[in-house]
Order: structure tokens, then sequence, then C-alpha cells
């Protein structure tokens, strides 16, 4: 009696910060929306489950559904366990159920119902998350139903589960055995496809995650590019400006993947140089800004690429205003394509506008920074050529580019 009435009384006592504002109970994984406001992951991924879009706790419309562990919130509720010695009540979660009742589910018939109940139990806590991605049973089965169901609503919800399962310890070459080898390559890229265009926002940045994940080679990169309703997907979501998470899985994803020619050309065609330029133009957010300059630089790798970027009428110029105000990786990934249409190409318009941009100067700056060898070699290469008078390519015709380590085709 003493007994329960001490573990009522540590109940009532838990910290109002340290309770989720869903279920009321004490957080086990605490994740933040982009309002700021903090859940427990189960919680949050049920509410968003269902097709909300808002902030439960504000009701605000959610610019991303993305989430971001709490760390510091979860040591802070993990220290506070320790010294009180409380006990978590438990989970209130009708979906809340055990590993033998998982194990169950994942050898009988999977749907939408059922699938709720494994994403709670995964999101549940880290030693759930392990189980199920140690499972060879539980993951074969997850991306079978996903290549075999027509239900959209069940493949966002694998593609949640396998999103989860890839950042585990193996998972991603499990996911990438099981996914892009044997006999249903084809098949299994086309959910993907179909996830990318007809998902939610939040499977659609769940489905790119997986396949930058699993694209742990170049063969496996060229089996992802090579399905273009796969590239004109990802495209699509990196053009979603309003969303910043989906605009930096889609763009850190098309850097990965984009390894051949065809799948650049056919990225060229959709628009990547303009849209990129626009994220330059517009956003002032760190991620974004190095994502799309590497993007960009990626692009710069073929004849057709740095073609695209010399013809546009902003992105050289905007490439240089960029030099020195973000990041160094930011800077460096800029030089790199300036580099690429100045002197690689040798492009007199894409080196009229670096000079119209005070280009001369900003590359100096660079030069005089704390930038890496291979930078300043490029840097020592584009004052030669920004230097020189005139603007045509006869200008250039004295100048011969030493650098041999990158290999453009």
């Amino acid at each position: 009696m003493a007994t329960d009435k001490t573990r009522e009384q540590l109940h009532v006592a838990i910290p109002a910060q340290f309770r989720c504002p869903i279920s009321m109970d004490l957080m086990k994984s605490p994740v933040s929306l982009s309002t700021g406001v903090t859940y427990d992951r189960s919680s949050i991924q049920r509410w968003l489950a269902l097709g909300n879009n808002t902030c439960p706790a504000t009701m605000q419309t959610l610019s991303s559904t993305q989430t971001t562990p709490n760390l510091t919130l979860r040591r802070l509720i993990q220290l506070w366990i320790s010294q009180t010695g409380a006990a978590q009540p438990p989970p209130s979660s009708t979906l809340a159920v055990s590993k033998l009742e998982l194990a169950e589910m994942v050898s009988g018939e999977l749907d939408s119902e059922s699938l709720a109940k494994v994403i709670c139990f995964t999101t549940a806590s880290e030693e759930n998350l392990a189980f199920i991605a140690r499972s060879e049973e539980a993951v074969a089965k997850l991306v079978w139903l996903f290549r075999k169901s027509d239900q959209i609503r069940v493949r966002e919800q694998i593609a949640e589960l396998l999103d989860l399962i890839s950042n585990e310890n193996g998972g991603r070459e499990r996911l990438n055995r099981l996914i892009l080898n044997g006999d249903y390559v084809k098949e299994h890229l086309s959910s993907f496809a179909v996830v990318l265009q007809n998902g939610t926002t939040a499977s659609k940045i769940q489905s790119a995650r997986i396949l930058e994940q699993i694209a742990i080679n170049p063969e496996s990169k060229r089996k992802i590019a090579g399905t273009t309703a796969i590239l004109t997907g990802i495209y699509s979501l990196a053009a979603t400006e309003s969303d910043t998470a989906a605009m930096d899985a889609a763009l850190s994803t098309l850097t990965t993947i984009a390894v051949t020619r065809s799948s650049k050309t056919e990225l060229i065609r959709l628009g990547i140089v303009r849209t990129a330029t626009r994220i330059l133009s517009n956003s002032t957010i760190r991620s974004s800004i190095e994502k799309a300059l590497a993007t960009v630089e990626m692009i710069a790798t073929c004849t057709e690429g740095r073609t695209a970027i010399a013809v546009d009428g902003e992105c050289v110029t905007t490439i240089v205003g960029k030099l020195m105000k973000c990041s160094s990786a930011a800077t460096e990934h800029g030089i790199t394509v300036l580099w690429s249409v100045c002197c690689l190409a040798r492009d007199g318009v894409a080196l009229e506008m670096a000079r119209g941009a005070n280009g001369l100067t900003k590359v100096l700056l660079v030069m005089q920074s704390d930038c890496s060898v291979r930078t300043r070699q490029l840097c020592t290469e584009l004052v030669k050529v920004l230097r020189v008078k005139g603007n045509n390519k006869s200008n250039l015709a004295s100048y011969n580019s030493r650098t041999t380590h990158i290999t453009p085709y």
C-alpha cells in the first residue's frame, strides 16, 4: 500500500516540462516540432499519421512535419529519473504492443491499423527501434509489402519505418540488399516513385532520405537515378521552398545519387540550376545554402551543366555574392563552381558576370582566409582569368589550367 502511494506521488510529481502535451505521460523520446514545442516521439508521430499538419499545443500550421530530437531535455529527464528513482507510468496509448505481439503481427497480415501499432512500438524507445531493425524477417516483410501494396497510406507508413531503420547500425546495408538487389529492383524503385509523387510531404522526405541512405556505392546510385520518376519526384521536392526540411532532404539526395551524365542532364532539363539559384537568392538558412551550392557543383562536373550555369542570368553572380557569407563549406562549393565555368569551360559570359559581381575581390578574400589547399589553388587560377581584360573567349586563349584533381566530362 505504501509502495503504491509512493509510486502515485512520484507520478504526480513529474515536472510539467517532462510530460508530453498529448499523452501527459513522462516523455521517453522527446522531439521538437518547427514551432519549438516538444512532444514524445510516439505521440506526435501518431498525431501526424492522422494527417494533421498543425502543432497540437499551439494549433499553428506546421511549416515542416519533421521532428528534431530534443537531446537536452532527454538528458534532463534521465537525470531526474536517476535522482528521484521515479518510475514512468505505463503508456496510455491503446496502440502499445509487446515484442511478442509485434512478432506475431509481422508474421501475419499487415494493414494500416497494424502498421500504426508497429510505428508506435518502434518510436517508443531506442531499444524497440534496434529490436525491429535487427529482425531480418520484419525488415524483409516491410520491404515486400512496400512493393506489393497499392495503398498509398500503407506505403507512407512503411516509408516512415524504413527511414528509422536505415539509421540503425547495419540498417542501410540491409535495405540496400533487400531493395536494390534481386529480381524486384524496378518494382521497389517504382514504389518509391509513387510515394514521391502522391505521398504527404513527410513521407516524401522519408523516401528521399531512404534512397540517399541505400545509395552506398556507384552501382546503387546508378540504379536509383536511372528511374526517371524518382529524379522527377525528388527534384519537385527540392523546389518546395516553403518547407526547408523537404528542400534540404531532396538536394542532399540529388547530390548523392546523380553520378551519371544522363541523370545530371535530366536534372538540368527539369530546371535544377534555376531552382538552386532561387534557393541561394531567397534562403538565409545555412544548410539550404550549402546543399544548393553542392548541387550546382555536382551539375558543373559535366559540360551541359557548365553551359546551363553560364547561360543562367543570375547563377554566377548569386554564387559570387555568397562567397564568405555563409560557411567555409559553402564558399568552397562556390569557388569550385566558379572555377568550373570560368577556368575549365573558359566561358566568356560567365567570366564577365563574375567580374561584374566583384568576383576578383571576393576570390582574393577567400585566398586570404583559412581555406583548404585545394580551394586556394582554384582561387589562384581564378585570379589569373579574372584579371584578364576583355569579354570574350579569345582573352582566355593563353590560360592553361594545371588543375588535374577534377575530372570533367
